[in-house]
């Protein structure tokens, strides 16, 4: 899928956070500058989270609550592995994080977790995105596991109708 700008990664965000629950490990890879705190911006704004959704870079993991009166009911923990990649076991380092303990009860991304988180749950949703030239983003969504197979293709009739002009 091809998002022509940032506002259309938030957007689609916003549309893959219909599809998420409590439980869910989404692992989001690419370049720096490709989008993935922009598409967390936008399902923390999908899951209906207090607060702004930025790059948890300086504290490695951010729990964001959900804005209860404004519809939400999952927290959103928003994780930043970058920095983990450079010690000599980054999988120890994920491990003394404690995500396990709150996996269970929400909606968890990891930013740059590609072979240091998979292991939190039996099934993931791993999102490649990558910016082109010209700005936009190419993005896929590879489900491991899980119901992953029952619930994207709901997102992509979702996407599709959402960028079908009127």
């Amino acid at each position: 899928m091809i998002l022509k700008t940032v506002d259309d990664t938030r957007d689609f965000g916003a549309r893959l956070a219909s599809v998420l629950r409590a439980g869910d490990l989404l692992v989001l890879s690419g370049p720096l500058g490709a989008g993935k705190t922009a598409l967390a911006q936008g399902i923390g704004r999908g899951l209906r989270v207090r607060g702004d959704v930025t790059s948890p870079t300086f504290v490695i993991a951010r729990v964001h609550r959900p804005d209860l009166a404004a519809g939400g009911t999952v927290p959103m923990v928003h994780v930043d592995a970058y920095r983990l990649g450079n010690v000599t076991d980054p999988r120890a380092q994920v491990d003394d994080l404690d995500l396990d303990a709150s996996v269970e009860d929400s909606v968890t991304l990891v930013e740059w977790g590609e072979g240091m988180v998979e292991q939190l749950a039996d099934a993931y949703l791993e999102v490649r995105i990558n910016r082109r030239d010209d700005d936009s983003r190419v993005v896929e969504l590879i489900g491991h596991a899980g119901d992953w197979t029952d619930r994207l293709p709901a997102l992509a009739a979702e996407t599709s109708a959402a960028e079908t002009p009127a």
